[in-house]
């Protein structure tokens, strides 16, 4: 069912991740891989949190034979041909970060730069690159040989304390470098400017819910477009030359809309994830406030949808999380076909799909405890990262992406 699976874990629980782009190319399809990822914890102590860049080496192709062992601490003692220096390695180098990362992206453009949400109200943009230097040089693994370094006191390069409370929405822009948007629970929204070094940031948000802002999306094409969502039960679509209201707001869930994602090669279609685990897909050529029409519906998660992302190679397919314990790839280009079901079902040894599954779902991926996030690898067509309370698993699919031989 897998190219690669491989799970490791940090020593606390980590609520968000990004995957960092590096400078080993574009679709990337051969084995063995490397990436590199930011995450940031959730300790049990305020002062024990930290932000951490990883770089995780030799993730291979899993063996066919039923009997292979998927996980990365396994892969260490595999069999008489797969020695200790041919198993996947993990490096880690981490900063203190004040209060627990309920969200961390890194900045597409310049990837060493990236921003936090804290739980403590604070949203924080850091210089990584030393971080980054020091995985990037390390040779050998150090697992085993002692602890991890301690985290390194490093001073941000920036903190914004006008939002009214904790927040988790942000987002970088992906048309203008350096460009940033973070939402709150308070149901405000600032917009990061970049000048020189640091940022400017109005203290006046952007108001239009009524409730907490959950997530947030630049548009993939327009410089000063940017979608929200929020517990409100609506999105919003803004313009950033216009602060007092919304461009448009539109009610798209029964329940909290918790995530969302904008398709970068089908700039028109839109994700939405709700409490209710509904996932909805909509096309803004058709997205008004008085008959909001989804494209598609999806019911088959069955708590919420805890993160939704719009694959990089493949402008229909996209992965879902959920509080239910999974994390789902989906396919929209897929339709029903009868004549094949009932080709598969006269095989041998097939078993009946349920009624309920819908066509378009390509892939399940189980086993998670609570995930919080799924992330594309933009680099590595088909290879996903998700982080749960017990840790990140980073896997392929056997059927998304490019086949691997």
């Amino acid at each position: 069912a897998y190219d690669c699976l491989h799970a490791f874990a940090h020593e606390w629980p980590c609520l968000s991740c990004d995957v960092m782009r590096d400078d080993l190319g574009a679709d990337r399809a051969m084995f063995p891989h490397e990436m590199m990822i930011i995450t940031g914890t959730q300790a049990d102590v305020a002062t024990k949190n930290a932000l951490s860049v990883m770089r995780v080496s030799r993730i291979k192709k899993t063996r066919r034979d039923a009997d292979a062992d998927e996980d990365m601490d396994a892969s260490e003692s595999d069999s008489d041909d797969d020695n200790s220096g041919s198993a996947p390695t993990l490096m880690v180098a981490s900063v203190v970060h004040h209060g627990c990362v309920n969200r961390v992206r890194a900045m597409p453009q310049r990837p060493s730069t990236c921003a936090t949400w804290s739980d403590s109200g604070h949203v924080m943009v850091w210089d990584l690159s030393a971080q980054v230097t020091k995985v990037m040089t390390t040779t050998s693994d150090e697992r085993g040989k002692g602890e991890i370094a301690a985290p390194t006191r490093v001073m941000p390069k920036q903190v914004f304390t006008g939002h009214k409370d904790e927040g988790y929405a942000l987002d970088w822009s992906p048309v203008i470098e350096g460009r940033l948007a973070s939402g709150d629970c308070a149901g405000g929204i600032h917009v990061w400017d970049p000048v020189a070094d640091k940022w400017s940031v109005d203290a006046t948000p952007f108001t239009g819910h009524q409730a907490a802002v959950e997530d947030i999306q630049w548009s993939p094409a327009e410089a000063n477009v940017f979608m929200s969502c929020s517990s409100d039960q609506t999105v919003c679509v803004w313009d950033t030359r216009q602060r007092a209201k919304p461009a448009l707001r539109v009610k798209t869930h029964d329940a909290d809309v918790n995530v969302m994602s904008w398709n970068a090669l089908a700039n028109c279609m839109v994700a939405t994830g709700a409490d209710d685990g509904t996932l909805r897909i909509w096309d803004l050529r058709n997205f008004n406030e008085s008959n909001p029409q989804f494209v598609a519906n999806f019911t088959f998660h069955r708590d919420a949808v805890t993160s939704v992302e719009w694959a990089p190679f493949d402008s229909a397919m996209l992965a879902s999380a959920s509080a239910d314990n999974t994390v789902c790839v989906w396919d929209l280009a897929v339709e029903r076909d009868a004549e094949e079901e009932a080709a598969a079902m006269a095989a041998k040894d097939n078993a009946l799909a349920p009624s309920d599954l819908p066509p378009q779902l390509m892939f399940v991926h189980q086993g998670l405890k609570d995930p919080k996030e799924i992330r594309w690898h933009k680099q590595i067509p088909g290879l996903l990262l998700s982080t749960a309370a017990d840790g990140f698993n980073i896997f392929k699919p056997y059927n998304v992406g490019p086949e691997v031989k």
